[in-house]
This record gives structure tokens, C-alpha cells and sequence, in this order.
């Protein structure tokens, strides 16, 4: 009996660590493409978005993933800033949501916008890539 409590023990420890580990390569995988928002790294930003993205903005425009990869090739829009705080992971196997407030600097079409939001963005796990799946931020 004794065995059978230590290795239900061992399997619950290493469940515990795959789960963090697996939100510390996603946090990793979310700063890389704001990041990634800020250089308009197109490339980074297409492998790090689904093809059925809806990508909400506070204003209540939804831009598709081609809208948003064309969107920064065109010089429509572009990141000056993009910090995220009380960020929240919750992986669920290959879906994850994750919550935080953000301060965002922002051209949309030569106008300068400053703003502070809060987003929920859900990710999904594509083999071994998170992908954004969806997001919607909300004036905060």
C-alpha cells in the first residue's frame, strides 16, 4: 500500500511540474510575440497565430490573422510599447487563458494612442506551439 501511495505520490509531483513548466514555455512564448508586436516581426507573429484568429481590440475593431500580419507589413499599425502586469496562466491540456492588464503605446494610421487595458488572450497548443486563438481587450 505504502508503494502504491509513493508512486501516485511521484506521478502527481511530476504532473505539477509538467503544468508549470508548460506555463512558463507559454509566458516565455507571450512576451516573445508582444515583443515580437513591437519589432513587427511578421514572421514571429505568424507562427505565433492561428489561421482562425479574432483579434479584439478595446475600440471594437476584430482584425483576422491575415488582417493583422498584413496590417503591420503596411505600416497600418504599429507597437511602441507593450507591457503586461498581473498576468494569469490557466492551462487546460492544449487550450490555455491568459488574463493580464496591459499599457499600450500605439499608431493606428499615423494617429498616436496610449492606452491601459485589460485583455484575455486563449492560446492554443499546435504540436509544439502556442498559437493565439483569440483575444479581446477592454479599456481598464
Amino acid at each position: 500500500m505504502k508503494v502504491l501511495f509513493t508512486l501516485i505520490g511521484l506521478w502527481w509531483v511530476g504532473f505539477c511540474i509538467g503544468q508549470m513548466n508548460e506555463e512558463t514555455f507559454l509566458l516565455e512564448t507571450i512576451t516573445a510575440f508582444h515583443e515580437g508586436m513591437i519589432k513587427g516581426d511578421t514572421m514571429l507573429l505568424t507562427k505565433h497565430t492561428d489561421k482562425a484568429l479574432s483579434y479584439g481590440h478595446s475600440n471594437g475593431w476584430v482584425q483576422t490573422q491575415w488582417d493583422v500580419i498584413n496590417d503591420f507589413k503596411n505600416g497600418v499599425i504599429s507597437y511602441q510599447k507593450f507591457t503586461e502586469d498581473s498576468v494569469t496562466v490557466n492551462v487546460n491540456g492544449d487550450v490555455a487563458n491568459v488574463r493580464f492588464v496591459a499599457d499600450v503605446e500605439a499608431t493606428l494610421r499615423g494617429n498616436l494612442g496610449k492606452f491601459h487595458l485589460k485583455v484575455l488572450e486563449v492560446w492554443v497548443k499546435r504540436g509544439k506551439v502556442w498559437k493565439l486563438f483569440g483575444r479581446q481587450a477592454v479599456r481598464g
